[in-house]
């Protein structure tokens, strides 16, 4: 077995940040807006902090992000007005979901009241965005039903064992499972629909967890997604030797209970569906589905239309991207919306990204400083 080596480095300043394109024509948004490889724009994932509760070593590992670890100043985040106004500049490009990330979005004081704020917003054709948010869950029992007043549409739950042993061994911070049960169960009861539970499947760490897991969420309402342990970043030690791959998922799961395939439910899913099947080998949909995020061994880069803003304003393109465009400049400058919409824009149309489907043709180490940017820095 390879040995795992973290280098122990701040991504952030490693990380390029390129020129903003110069806004010339400030064309009015047509709400389509398409990249090199014409993908529309339609999700963009907005990180609002650096900081998490938890230590899971394909994130943050404690190794490098210790007690000693710097964090950005608060006067360097965003706004929420700030990040409003941004959200709104997309929206008119196209963009139908706000998923709020992290770090631990949770840990963002008062993060309900950027929740109300980005609810109020519309499409052009006058629709409210759908605001989701991805949490580890450890603050959702206390914050669940203030985020369902102030507009959050859904939640989705880090949650990688049902094992107390397994799971406070994987966050790092002897962190109960217990609680993030609780935190959904919280979710549940303020009204939030559609909750999805995220499980990191690490092969020797927490696969023997697959059919529990599943077994668990059967029936209540809740979409478990099994995803595939991913080579985010330069921190997490990642080896092509623990990812399980989701046919291997799939097919244990078969094993014991029957699933049947379901198509997707807009373009540009990133899970593959299934359901849980009835005796007559149809979907039971009262038993409810599971999903499968393959994209170490099925990338899925061809219909990805998802942008990703960081704490500070830096615009990614990819969720392994080396490089960040700086929007916080235009913000804080004297950029009006039209400027910045067409800087978005044009970085949008010069998008060519696809790292998943070039990955195995790809040096394993990234040139000077073009080093992947942190999960724990740009949201999953």
């Amino acid at each position: 077995m390879a040995e795992r080596v973290i280098p122990i480095v701040d991504q952030r300043a490693a990380v390029l940040a390129p020129q903003v394109p110069a806004a010339a024509d400030c064309v009015p948004p047509s709400g389509t807006l398409l990249d090199a490889r014409g993908r529309p724009l339609r999700d963009l994932r907005i990180s609002v902090t650096d900081r998490c509760n938890f230590r899971c070593s394909y994130c943050m590992p404690k190794e490098v992000f210790d007690k000693n670890y710097r964090y950005l100043p608060h006067g360097d985040l965003l706004s929420f007005e700030e990040i409003t106004r941004t959200a709104r500049l997309f929206l008119a490009h196209g963009v139908r979901k706000l998923r709020l990330t992290g770090g631990e979005p949770l840990l963002r004081k008062d993060l309900e009241r950027l929740v109300a704020q980005l609810a109020e917003l519309r499409t052009l054709e006058g629709r409210a965005p759908d605001v989701t948010l991805t949490t580890n869950g450890s603050l959702l029992a206390r914050k669940a039903r203030a985020l369902k007043q102030a507009g959050l549409s859904r939640v989705t739950v880090s949650l990688d064992s049902l094992d107390d042993a397994v799971f406070r061994r994987m966050n790092d911070m002897d962190f109960p499972v217990a609680q993030v049960l609780a935190g959904i169960e919280a979710a549940q009861a303020a009204g939030l629909e559609h909750i999805k539970v995220n499980m990191v499947v690490k092969r020797g760490t927490n696969d023997h967890e697959i059919s529990a897991m599943a077994r668990h969420f059967r029936g209540t309402g809740i979409t478990l997604r099994f995803i595939e342990y991913m080579d985010v970043g330069a921190t997490n030690g990642w080896r092509m030797d623990e990812v399980l791959p989701s046919d291997q998922v799939i097919a244990r799961l078969q094993q014991e209970l029957p699933l049947v395939p379901l198509t997707a439910n807009a373009p540009g899913e990133t899970a593959k569906r299934w359901g849980w099947a009835a005796a007559d080998g149809r979907h039971h949909p009262a038993l409810g589905e599971i999903g499968v995020i393959s994209s170490v061994t099925q990338a899925f880069c061809g219909d990805c239309n998802r942008a990703r803003l960081s704490m500070e304003g830096r615009l990614y393109l990819c969720l392994f991207a080396t490089q960040g465009w700086d929007l916080r400049a235009l913000l804080r400058g004297a950029a009006s919306d039209g400027q910045i919409q067409a800087a978005i824009a044009s970085i949008w149309q010069g998008r060519s990204d696809r790292y998943s489907e070039l990955r195995a043709s790809l040096p394993a180490e990234a040139g000077p400083g073009q080093r992947r940017i942190e999960m724990s820095y740009i949201g999953g």
